[in-house]
């Protein structure tokens, strides 16, 4: 398979995730989610002694790995980061400080969303997959068809921040067995008040709670996380662009603690800690009207840049 970047993922912040990474244009970057490759192909004609890991744990996105010397795809999953990175470089088992940028490009890409037979859209029939490769630990058919009921609401409830979340699962259950994604959506829509289907597609928080939950999305985020904080070299830098308040949370708030200066804990008169930063906020961007304009699946999207600094 040999497609366009634009056919399979329009990347997202492309201009600043490529400045934001300019420290690291001599150094090795990692590109957790390679997906189409937009953002790896632009670190690579920007910058010509760049180094780039690819990883990506969808056979389907590696086969768009550019035929370039200066990068080289893995299939995995970017959480087992600090394992590949030490594969890829020979380093010794402590890779800390081996790389110089680390990029994350969080959610679905466009082509999975767009391949029927994946089962990430509410809109085309395919079977009720969702998985984005082979390490998943269920497909979203697993969890619609054999969680119970308040096992169901939870977890559509915390992934989705679904307010209707005991209506749907109850309505899910009953439903059962549910065999494709239009099924599947409709039988969510109907569950849903009329009124509060005015506000974007009724399944839209629920299929998003399922494919988080199926991939284990949150896990691997806070895992890769923390292997991209101590895999980056003093003045290396991490950019990650989150499309939903669950993955921008879990961003912020790492970032923050890695700024902080003191963690001791609240009400102490002096800091007792000696604790000294690991990481520098360095912006948050969101893209503009004309990108959202011509992306509109861009819409969501928050780019977080922090900065590794010497500890």
């Amino acid at each position: 398979m040999d497609q366009t970047t634009s056919s399979y993922h329009q990347p997202v912040l492309l201009i600043e995730c490529v400045e934001a990474l300019a420290p690291a244009a001599f150094g090795v970057i990692v590109d957790g989610t390679f997906g189409g490759g937009g953002h790896t192909r632009a670190l690579l004609a920007s910058y010509p002694e760049v180094r780039i890991i690819a990883i990506d744990r969808d056979p389907e996105a590696l086969a768009n790995v550019p035929s370039d010397p200066r990068v080289h795809g893995v299939l995995g999953n970017f959480s087992a980061m600090q394992r590949i990175v030490n594969d890829e470089l020979g380093a010794a088992p402590d890779t800390r400080g081996s790389v110089d940028g680390v990029l994350l490009d969080l959610g679905v890409s466009s082509h999975q969303v767009d391949t029927a037979e994946r089962g990430f859209s509410y809109h085309r029939s395919g079977p009720i997959d969702m998985r984005m490769g082979a390490d998943a630990p269920a497909s979203a058919a697993d969890l619609v068809n054999t969680l119970g009921p308040n096992e169901l609401r939870d977890l559509i409830r915390r992934y989705g921040e679904e307010r209707f979340a005991g209506r749907i699962a109850e309505a899910i259950v009953a439903a059962r067995p549910i065999h494709t994604t239009t099924e599947l959506a409709a039988v969510i829509a109907n569950a849903v008040p009329a009124a509060a289907r005015r506000g974007g597609h009724p399944a839209r928080k629920t299929f998003q709670a399922l494919r988080i939950a199926a991939n284990a999305e949150l896990d691997a985020l806070s895992t890769g996380l923390e292997a991209a904080i101590e895999l980056l070299r003093p003045g290396g830098r991490l950019c990650v662009i989150a499309y939903h308040s669950l993955e921008d949370r879990i961003v912020k708030r790492r970032i923050a603690r890695g700024a902080a200066a003191c963690v001791c804990p609240p009400g102490l008169p002096i800091c007792a800690c000696g604790n000294e930063p690991e990481l520098e906020e360095l912006g948050r961007i969101r893209p503009t009207s004309v990108e959202i304009e011509a992306n509109p699946r861009a819409r969501s999207a928050i780019l977080r840049i922090a900065g590794k600094v010497a500890v």
